[in-house]
């Protein structure tokens, strides 16, 4: 039994008439006279009752009819749920992010994404750049925002966000009424900082920066999100240099100033495995690019 058969078998349901149906079917009358014939000589029971004058389905070809278009609709379901896996529009994403992105691209890129293809689930998961590196080396996660660099060649890597550096200070800090800050005059400051592993090229950058200005930053405490540092600096427990979009994090008891002296731009690069054939991965990639050049 082929598919055609069924097909052949539904028109002439429909139709209760040879002719029309093989119109329909652009086939030959005799033809799909002798298909049907065959078809009830598989089945082992007759599916029309046949006169000279009309066609009726029998009570065994009515019950079949409904099963057969059932399995139709599910056809169509299977075509339609194959269509879209293959244009990437159905299915689920892992992603990781550090928790700087959620203060600047990342609520653009989720919220474009979701308007494009909603029948894609996404689970989030706030990772360091290290531990999103170490997740998809495992295949744990499918695409990460990060702080770049990456050293790894098995990823492909594209700078999506650029941004410069400011400084928190507390709101009762001496410098908190200047409208920018020189970075020599934190030279005596405590400093809080994340550990170096987490980010390295941001915190290579932030450690050249202070030492162009004549010092080594005296770092009196760590912490690995960036929204726990801006609430130690809410605490008077020191100062922090942190990408701009930081500003986006209101904090009572924070105040951001920009810097005097120029700073290079720190970036949020994205990252996913150089063989990925995931459509649904492939059509997320593709629409940060346009995200990111729009903006």
């Amino acid at each position: 039994m082929e598919l055609r058969h069924l097909r052949y078998f539904v028109t002439l349901a429909e139709e209760l008439h040879f002719g029309r149906a093989a119109e329909r079917l652009h086939i030959a009358q005799p033809p799909l006279s002798q298909q049907i014939r065959q078809l009830e000589g598989e089945l082992g029971f007759e599916l029309f009752h046949r006169t000279k004058r009309n066609v009726q389905l029998t009570e065994a070809g009515q019950v079949f009819l409904g099963e057969v278009q059932q399995i139709f609709r599910q056809l169509q379901q299977a075509i339609q749920v194959g269509r879209q896996t293959s244009r990437g529009e159905i299915g689920q994403l892992v992603v990781g992010f550090v928790s700087s992105a959620a203060y600047n691209i990342l609520p653009t890129i989720l919220r474009t994404f979701r308007s494009y293809v909603p029948g894609v689930s996404i689970e989030l998961h706030e990772l360091t750049t290290d531990q999103q590196l170490e997740w998809l080396r495992e295949g744990r996660m499918d695409v990460g925002f990060l702080r770049p660099p990456v050293e790894e060649n098995k990823f492909s890597c594209e700078t999506i966000f650029q941004e410069p550096l400011m400084v928190a200070l507390p709101e009762a800090h001496l410098l908190a009424n200047q409208s920018d800050v020189c970075l020599t005059s934190l030279a005596n400051e405590p400093f809080i900082l994340f550990p170096r592993i987490l980010a390295p090229g941001l915190y290579d950058l932030i450690i050249s920066l202070c030492q162009q200005a004549g010092f080594s930053p005296k770092v009196v405490q760590e912490a690995i999100q960036m929204q726990t540092i801006v609430s130690l600096v809410a605490a008077e427990m020191g100062v922090a240099i942190v990408p701009a979009s930081l500003q986006n994090l209101q904090r009572i008891g924070v105040v951001y100033k920009t810097v005097q002296e120029p700073t290079p731009k720190v970036a949020i690069a994205m990252i996913w495995r150089k063989n990925e054939t995931s459509p649904t991965v492939l059509r997320l990639v593709e629409i940060v690019k346009q995200v990111t050049k729009q903006l």
